[in-house]
């Protein structure tokens, strides 16, 4: 009998772990063959050889995909961070990049083993938004010239303005209009394909629009520019000890902190977002946030690109059918494999083709459908969001998101100084007012206001400030001057006396009791 029972459940964990690898070797090829396009893509973006995008993809998979954390989502380089890194390659150097990346995998380790990604969640939605919206813009500012085989300016502000005089020389360029012609295709294909559900659940997207891109540039023989591959191991730059010597650099300093908030952000957001598709194992913050650090410290001393979870490749995976770690750990695989015996099939790839994929991207990073909701229930939202998205087109990434963290917190200590008047007015013609809310700064010339024309019309004004949650230094100060200016301060009601401005400001700031009258 106990035999009988251990076969049978022995029978079906095997049956069980044989379904569970049939399905994670399917979901793996399907995130691999999404991973080569877009990850050599996001390299050339950002200005490095199309190997490190690859070398990036492989750490994802083979080692942050196999540390806890999240159990679907797969990580590799991101478009979200491709602005960042070409600003800091065109200002540092490619030597330095490893320094940049590593030192930020390093930051991420240490958050996570302080237990800090919980804290990631805090971060406003908005901020978020407006920050993906302005990679967005500055993406595809910057894809429009390589689809056009074009040299892009370097800042956002230089992209967007040099767009006239690159649709000029493109539409007298035969050579350019034949790069636009491919990475065009290539878009529309990424945009058509999906909507052929059963040929999509087969062969993602990316791989379709790129090949028939490649195909179709081969077999007419198209003068497009190519691109260009060193071979792996001549990729790989580890860092020196002279690169090292650059963390003293101030600039170096903000561009590790930008990379390693970013990155663990857009990781923890995507996180989020995955375990929404999935009723598996929840994600654990802080482990991912480890894991994240792991694989980029990798990165870094291979002289690879940052890592972050990646939405696309992640949400293609669990809707593969991937029901365990295995099947990102076997992307990784493929795409070693792909680029150590195939390097060359890199170079049949257009640029322009690719230049298409990112603007595919950077559109889907604009959040245009929930603008509309967002504007009707929520304005000041909108107000951090736009302002957020426009800093990052202006400035860069790392101060437009500063600009935006710290107008998120202004709108939200706005939100929460509420502040009302309440009045009453006696037989007598003595009005009563009573402040309720929470009295800061922000609000006190509205209040002051109020006040005023309570005493224009005549009437001996009685303030109870008994109802105040909250009222600040500056309300505390203002509302005493005010009783001041117009007649005695009591409190409760009772007769004034010589230390009662004493005994107010001896409560200063927090929870306000008792009455000031102003007779």
């Amino acid at each position: 009998m106990q035999k009988t029972l251990f076969r049978r459940v022995r029978n079906a964990a095997i049956t069980d772990l044989r379904n569970n690898l049939r399905a994670d070797f399917t979901a793996s090829l399907v995130v691999f063959l999404i991973a080569v396009p877009l990850s050599v893509g996001i390299a050339v973006a950002s200005g490095v050889p199309a190997e490190l995008g690859l070398v990036t993809g492989i750490v994802g998979g083979l080692l942050t995909g196999l540390l806890p954390g999240s159990s679907m989502q797969v990580s590799g380089p991101a478009a979200g961070l491709t602005v960042l890194v070409y600003e800091a390659v065109r200002e540092y150097g490619l030597r330095a990049l490893g320094v940049l990346v590593l030192t930020a995998g390093l930051l991420q380790l240490v958050m996570g083993t302080l237990k800090l990604g919980r804290w990631f969640r805090a971060i406003s939605v908005a901020v978020v938004q407006g920050m993906l919206a302005g990679i967005g813009i500055v993406l595809i500012a910057g894809q429009l010239y390589a689809i056009a085989d074009a040299e892009a300016p370097a800042g956002g502000l230089d992209k967007l303005g040099g767009l006239i005089s690159l649709l000029t020389n493109t539409l007298g360029s035969a050579d350019a209009m034949s790069a636009v012609a491919v990475g065009s295709g290539t878009a529309a294909m990424l945009v058509l394909w999906p909507r052929w559900q059963r040929a999509a659940r087969i062969v993602p997207a990316p791989l379709v629009a790129v090949a028939l891109a490649t195909a179709a540039v081969a077999l007419l023989r198209l003068p497009v520019d190519r691109v260009q591959v060193r071979g792996l191991l001549d990729a790989i730059q580890p860092p020196g000890g002279g690169d090292f010597a650059r963390l003293t650099e101030f600039g170096v300093l903000g561009t590790i902190l930008a990379f390693a908030l970013i990155a663990s952000a857009e990781s923890l957001f995507s996180a989020a977002a995955v375990d929404r598709l999935h009723d598996g194992r929840r994600t654990d913050y802080d482990k991912e946030l480890i894991a994240q650090g792991a694989g980029n410290t990798v990165c870094g001393a291979l002289g690879a690109l940052p890592m972050t979870a990646v939405i696309v490749r992640s949400a293609a995976n669990v809707r593969a059918g991937a029901r365990t770690k295995a099947s990102r750990v076997l992307h990784g695989v493929w795409l070693l494999v792909f680029a150590a015996l195939l390097p060359w099939a890199l170079e049949l790839i257009p640029v322009a083709a690719l230049a298409g994929v990112l603007i595919h991207a950077g559109w889907k990073l604009l959040p245009a459908r929930e603008l509309g909701p967002l504007w009707r229930d929520h304005r000041g939202e909108v107000a951090v969001l736009v302002t957020t998205t426009v800093a990052i087109v202006v400035t860069n990434l790392f101060e437009g998101v500063i600009i935006g963290l710290l107008l998120a917190v202004v709108k939200a200590a706005w939100e929460t100084s509420h502040v009302h008047v309440e009045t009453m007015t006696s037989s007598s013609g003595v009005v009563r007012a009573r402040v309720l809310g929470n009295a800061t700064f922000l609000r006190l010339p509205k209040l002051l206001d109020e006040l005023e024309t309570l005493r224009r019309g005549g009437h001996h004004v009685e303030l109870d400030i008994s109802g105040l949650r909250h009222m600040d230094r500056a309300c505390h100060t203002a509302l005493l001057g005010w009783a001041e200016r117009h007649g005695e301060i009591r409190e409760d009601g009772s007769p004034a006396d010589k230390g009662t401005e004493e005994k107010q400001n001896e409560k200063g700031d927090g929870e306000a009791t008792g009455r000031v009258v102003a007779v």
